[in-house]
């Protein structure tokens, strides 16, 4: 996987006093997703973190917000996860429909069904959801998956998938051993165990998006180590011994970890006990897609 990949545990509104909060602190999280334009925001498991709301709920409000707003109410419908839906802020992503110069509408599309045959079926705004084949060159997108659909005719139907990207992020739930196994570039653990990010290391750090980046992050009161059964003194040795290594030597590795690069600690200088996931994000994501 590359370009930006955030992986979030199912553990993330566990603090929430009620769905209405729940679902609100789950808009900033898309949000932060949105804003730095990652192309995957990943749910992994933490049972033992979850409270009233866990994997489900959190995987569920993520993929509707997500989800285009021409789409939202034809894929989803009315569901009780949804019941304060409309207290999340829009994403504005890029346009979701354009028209290109051949007057053929392009729109995104969301995969309902995976049949048969190298076919899918999509709803992409038009009157009914419609099967597509495949082509060849695409991978079989997986079910509620977002896809490129072409229109050249509404009536009759003429539509086609096309191998475009989308704008905005894919959202899903992922084994976090396996995902950081598949991950392409960086995989960097935020913690305020980790290493201090300062001026001077920013740049060993910074990505190449061509490379990929995948940050993951913990739950409020309930960071990675924890999540994970690290204990924080193997963090803390650990980077304590390869601080002054070039970014990416293994030699001193956390025990129990599984697939990190690094272990970093983006807010040096925190100031409140805790930290919120959807305020990591931000503060993290912030220093690490800089520019030149």
């Amino acid at each position: 996987m590359d370009g930006l990949t955030l992986l979030i545990p199912s553990s993330v509104v566990r603090e929430a006093e009620d769905k209405r909060e729940a679902t609100r602190k789950l808009g900033y999280v898309a949000r932060a997703a949105a804003v730095f334009r990652a192309d995957r925001l990943c749910v992994f498991p933490d049972r033992e973190g979850e409270r009233r709301w866990g994997e489900a709920f959190v995987r569920i409000v993520l993929q509707y917000a997500a989800t285009p707003p021409h789409l939202k109410d034809e894929v989803w419908g009315k569901r009780d996860e949804l019941q304060f839906a409309g207290v999340l802020p829009p994403l504005r992503v890029s346009s979701q429909t354009t028209a290109d110069s051949s007057e053929s509408a392009v729109n995104q599309g969301i995969v309902t069904e995976v049949g048969p045959e190298g076919r899918v079926r999509v709803t992409c705004g038009l009157q009914h959801p419609i099967s597509l084949a495949v082509p060849p060159s695409m991978a079989t997108p997986a079910e509620g998956e977002r896809v490129t659909v072409r229109i050249s005719s509404r009536e009759p139907v003429r539509a086609r998938l096309v191998d475009e990207p989308t704008p905005g992020f894919d959202v899903a739930t992922v084994n976090l051993s396996a995902a950081l196994a598949d991950a392409a570039g960086r995989r960097i653990a935020t913690s305020r165990l980790g290493q201090q990010l300062s001026i001077g290391r920013l740049a060993e750090f910074r990505p190449d998006y061509r490379d990929g980046l995948t940050v993951a992050f913990g739950a409020p009161g309930r960071g990675l180590p924890e999540i994970l059964g690290i204990p924080p003194e193997a963090i803390s040795a650990a980077d304590a011994a390869g601080a002054s290594k070039p970014y990416g030597l293994d030699d001193d590795h956390v025990d129990s970890d599984p697939g990190f690069d690094r272990w970093l600690n983006t807010i040096p200088r925190q100031g409140s006990e805790t930290v919120r996931t959807e305020e990591a994000m931000f503060a993290s994501l912030g220093c690490l897609t800089l520019t030149e």
